[in-house]
């Protein structure tokens, strides 16, 4: 895998890997960027998220059951001493369905985090991740 990134001007940069497709990043205005892309910081825990959902999704398919809305919030807290990682990252998986199967749920989200998920095992070598799973009717 390689990917390419390149400076446009202050904090902004463009990066971009095998699928061609441009990914904005830039520091926050109060960082002294111009805000027109998303911070490293912010991409990685998009990357958890985005990681695992796709995992989930996948597993829930394979166990039928019907999801008829996903959606994911990742809290991260950071260090105050740079290089300032993160320490602890929340992962809150939402979900909304008619009778959904909360072992089934509990199960996928599991296997994402425990197995499958790179993104997520590599995090927790080095933050506390935790999640929690809401389930909510339709």
């Amino acid at each position: 895998m390689i990917v390419s990134v390149k400076h446009l001007k202050g904090m902004h940069f463009q990066g971009e890997g095998s699928s061609k497709v441009v990914t904005n990043i830039d520091a926050s205005v109060t960082a002294g960027g111009t805000g027109r892309g998303t911070s490293p910081m912010e991409l990685l825990l998009i990357a958890i998220a985005g990681c695992s959902g796709m995992d989930i999704v996948t597993i829930l398919e394979k166990m039928q059951v019907k999801v008829q809305r996903f959606e994911t919030t990742v809290e991260g807290e950071r260090a105050s001493d740079h290089p300032r990682v993160f320490k602890d990252i929340e992962v809150v998986y939402r979900f909304w369905g008619e009778s959904l199967s909360r072992e089934k749920i509990q199960r996928a989200v599991q296997l994402s985090m425990d197995k499958y998920c790179s993104v997520a095992n590599m995090i927790d070598k080095i933050a506390d991740l935790t999640y929690r799973i809401e389930i909510n009717p339709t």
